[in-house]
């Protein structure tokens, strides 16, 4: 098997806007999570600590996210420094791990994901049952 060079490059751009939604996603969490504690130091409502703790657990899986982006960017850039010094085995199996660490930022990512969407569905579905009455 061959690889040029210009493969692992492929990942910059990609890589670089997974991140960038990665912090974004973190910095709107990050907000969300200081205006909660501010209520909850206000009203000491015990559901708040709920959705605290249910975005804790968020912001860390989005830690993990961001560290195996950034591992899978290293990782792209240095098998183009092995291909660059014609050590393309090497290049090849260090490019096969930086596409297993996109995968693994990927799942994580998902798995914040679906956290987010049950969060989401508990506060509709008190909507629901308050329309129903």
């Amino acid at each position: 098997m061959n690889l040029s060079i210009e493969t692992p490059a492929l990942l910059f751009s990609a890589t670089s806007l997974i991140l960038l939604a990665y912090t974004n996603r973190f910095l709107t969490i990050a907000q969300i999570v200081r205006s909660l504690k501010k209520n909850y130091d206000q009203d000491q409502n015990k559901s708040i600590l709920v959705e605290i703790k249910n975005l804790n657990q968020r912001i860390t899986l989005i830690r993990y996210m961001q560290l195996f982006g950034v591992l899978c960017l290293f990782l792209s850039v240095f098998a183009m420094f092995l291909l660059f010094l014609n050590y393309e085995t090497a290049g090849i199996y260090i490019f096969g791990i930086s596409l297993l660490s996109l995968l693994i930022s990927l799942g994580i990512s998902f798995w914040e994901i679906s956290i987010s969407v049950n969060a989401l569905r508990i506060h509709l579905k008190d909507l629901v049952e308050d329309e129903k009455n």
